[in-house]
């Protein structure tokens, strides 16, 4: 996913709960659905990230020789800016890109 074009706010919003907890009708299953997705963003980041950063990994005996790349600092910076992966993912919901399932045990029941 291209989590760089992202539409989220990049600063914390306040959201009504309300508003936020209309598609599923319950504020606990709103917060499990929304802080899953966040897991999901931030393990793609992290891969992400890591990928990138992997050609620049030397194998060094020493841990006092390591240096500075220029490149390295502005891929890191890259991803600093990005909003939290929590941001992201409400912004996701709240668009309706959230493909999500509930397993309603009353239902299953009858």
């Amino acid at each position: 996913m291209d989590y760089k074009n992202s539409k989220a706010p990049r600063n914390t919003v306040t959201r009504d709960v309300n508003k936020l907890m209309e598609p599923v009708g319950n504020v606990y299953e709103t917060v499990a659905i929304i802080a899953k997705r966040a897991n999901q963003i931030s393990l793609g980041i992290k891969r992400e990230l890591d990928a990138k950063l992997q050609d620049f990994s030397i194998p060094q005996d020493n841990l006092e020789e390591t240096f500075e790349n220029r490149e390295q600092i502005e891929i890191s910076r890259q991803y600093e800016r990005l909003p939290k992966p929590t941001l992201m993912a409400t912004q996701e919901f709240i668009d309706g890109d959230l493909v999500y399932r509930t397993g309603n045990r009353d239902e299953a029941l009858k």
